[in-house]
């Protein structure tokens, strides 16, 4: 899982490094990837090796959560992550919120990508390849393949794969 956030995130930013020198480039570089990287690893490791490099304290991820493989982060500043699941392929930006309510948490598909100032609380099932536009508020359920944005979020258009 750890390699394919590194591999997700060099391809994103366009870096030439690969395997263990850009693992060690973003632990070194990038505390918002300390912090997924910690997650990754499990609260016992991460605390034998977390003090030294701290993870950014205003980018919290859930201990419960399920996340799948290759997620992007892009400055995840204040967003915090508290969904029932994340499957392969997330992205999200700055000031996201995935959040609980009295029904539920947010359960988000794969090759999601969250702009920024998003926010999306209870219990959400937004499907597979949607793109989340800034500043929008999802409190229901969006399908598969589409774009949504607002507030409330609406489908904006539908993707259509050639």
């Amino acid at each position: 899982m750890v390699y394919s956030d590194v591999s997700a995130m060099t391809r994103t930013l366009d870096i030439k490094l690969k395997g263990w020198v850009a693992l060690l480039y973003f632990l070194h570089n990038n505390a918002y990837f300390r912090s997924l990287f910690y997650f990754r690893i499990g609260p016992i490791l991460s605390l034998l090796i977390g003090w030294y490099r701290p993870g950014d304290k205003y980018f919290i991820i859930s201990k419960t959560l399920k996340m799948g493989k290759a997620c992007v982060i892009a400055h995840p500043y204040a967003t915090i992550l508290n969904a029932d699941s994340i499957g392969d392929n997330f992205s999200c930006r700055h000031c996201t919120t995935l959040g609980e309510k009295s029904n539920g948490r947010p359960q988000i598909g794969d090759n999601v990508a969250l702009g920024a100032n998003v926010t999306i609380v209870g219990k959400v099932h937004i499907g597979n390849n949607v793109i989340v536009g800034t500043g929008s508020v999802v409190v229901k359920d969006v399908p598969d393949n589409c774009i949504v944005a607002g507030n409330p979020a609406k489908i904006i258009r539908y993707i259509v794969n050639d």
